[in-house]
């Protein structure tokens, strides 16, 4: 079963916009922190924004006032909106849902993680 997918990524001209949309299965949205990461080539893995369950929101220095993360939780839907794109921006952004969980039914408890990703999406800003 397919947990995540990305959609919305492209080739648009720096100081352009673009919008990121990942639709997540289930209540994997509702139930966990999601994050969007990006990786350049010849680079890590990034996070560069992140919103809890409870809607507080985190962005990496290099992205804030410019990219604004967002989630709808009755379309099982989180959106990253970038603006005032930069050619450094190019990269492969990938959904992620992270959270710690648990499950207690009758005298029995279960601990266990969701730790989901997304097959990513190329976006690509030209100078």
């Amino acid at each position: 079963q397919v947990q995540l997918v990305e959609s919305g990524g492209g080739l648009v001209q720096a100081g352009g916009s673009l919008r990121l949309s990942c639709a997540a299965s289930g209540s994997i949205l509702s139930r966990n922190t999601m994050n969007w990461y990006r990786q350049a080539p010849g680079k890590q893995r990034e996070v560069v924004a992140s919103i809890t369950s409870g809607c507080s929101t985190n962005y990496a220095d290099s992205v804030k006032v410019r990219f604004t993360i967002s989630r709808d939780n009755t379309k099982n839907t989180v959106y990253l909106q970038m603006s005032s794109l930069k050619p450094e921006d190019t990269a492969v952004y990938y959904c992620n849902a992270w959270g710690p969980h648990v499950e207690t039914v009758f005298y029995g408890t279960t601990y266990y993680y969701d730790d989901y990703w997304g097959q990513g999406t190329q976006v690509t800003v030209s100078s």
